[in-house]
């Protein structure tokens, strides 16, 4: 059965230990930095994770594609060269 013939009750009954998972990850993961020695308030990754945050509580749609395009790379065209990647013709 797709997604698309699925009933919000039953993507959520299918997703909801999963989601609930990845949720403690984060917390331990933020409270591990919380106790770490020093402060990383001012760094920009840790922005980029608060950023990430707001999005998730967004009731908008798109929400993986907007969280994507914050932790991407704006698009160079110059890449190859600033990566030193060959490609192939």
């Amino acid at each position: 059965m797709s997604i698309a013939n699925r009933t919000a009750a039953e993507v959520l009954e299918r997703e909801f230990l999963e989601v609930r998972a990845k949720i403690l990850e984060i917390g331990a993961s933020l409270d591990r930095l919380d106790r770490a020695n020093g402060d990383v308030a001012q760094e920009r990754r840790r922005e980029l994770i608060q950023q990430g945050l707001k999005i998730l509580l967004e009731m908008e749609p798109a929400r993986a594609e907007r969280i994507q395009l914050l932790f991407s790379r704006p698009y160079e065209s110059n890449w190859p060269s600033e990566l030193d990647v060959t490609l192939r013709s």
